[in-house]
């Protein structure tokens, strides 16, 4: 195993053998370049990966939350387990690093992508129930989700719908409605990621990925909430002005995700 390799099984507090790790952080632009057959790709393993994160977030939410109701635990869920999330974690543990991309992808700089780090860490989860049982996925899917799991429990505002929040805000500021733009979607028809752009006044005040569109305009509206509320913007001013110079920089980082419920 490579440097890269060890490095990250260090950082995650993992030892022993794991004979599915190398396939789950093989990027199918890797596989792609090799002889057909060669070399298996992560995908399978996101597959399975997904599953076992939605079952244990699911779970632990069901415990951390008994009074919730059906509608609250679908959107906690949600943000726990989209590609924001899952990203952050794996860019805090330099996940990026150890992942094999072929030449392509390297050189279009896919290796910090959101959703290329997301995809990888849902394979990981799948190579460890795969190499080490339920047991082991489900602590290292608690130590993924740890971070926005407590943003979680700082209230119930954290579940709302990130647009009716943001288009609540910026009406009490005087500003006009935000308005959502699709800027880039990628991916097989299966397999679609939508890249989605929110701007007031004509200024993008915030950015978002998602599995659809609606996904990626609630990601964008939460990184306007982050950008424009995080206490060293003048919002009024931030979301009446019509010039770009001054505009605001999304961050998807720090608040959780809302999926479809």
């Amino acid at each position: 195993m490579d440097s890269p390799r060890e490095a990250l099984l260090s950082r995650l507090g993992l030892s022993g053998e794991l004979p599915h790790l190398e396939e789950a952080l093989t990027h199918p632009s890797f596989s792609n370049e090799q002889r057909k057959g060669a070399c298996a790709d992560n995908q399978r393993l996101e597959f399975l990966g997904d599953a076992v994160l939605g079952l244990c977030v699911a779970e632990l939410l069901m415990q951390r939350f008994p009074g919730a109701d059906e509608g609250e635990l679908s959107r906690m869920r949600a943000a726990l387990v989209n590609p924001t999330p899952l990203a952050a974690w794996a860019r805090s543990v330099e996940l990026g690093a150890a992942l094999r991309l072929g030449r392509g992808a390297q050189a279009a700089g896919e290796r910090d992508r959101t959703n290329v780090l997301a995809d990888a860490v849902e394979a990981i989860m799948g190579a460890i129930y795969l190499d080490r049982g339920f047991d082991a996925a489900r602590l290292f899917v608690h130590a993924v989700i740890a971070e926005p799991l407590a943003l979680l429990t700082q209230g119930p505002q954290r579940t709302r719908d990130p647009k009716s929040e943001l288009q609540e805000r910026v009406q009490a500021t005087g500003g006009t409605s935000p308005r959502y733009r699709v800027v880039r979607v990628e991916g097989p028809p299966h397999h679609r990621d939508f890249t989605v752009v929110v701007e007031i006044d004509e200024r993008i005040v915030g950015e978002g990925q998602g599995r659809s569109k609606k996904l990626a305009e609630q990601e964008a509206a939460r990184a306007a909430i982050l950008s424009l509320w995080s206490g060293d913007v003048n919002v009024e001013e931030a979301v009446s002005s019509g010039s770009n110079e001054s505009e605001v920089r999304p961050s998807n980082e720090a608040l959780p995700r809302t999926e479809d419920a």
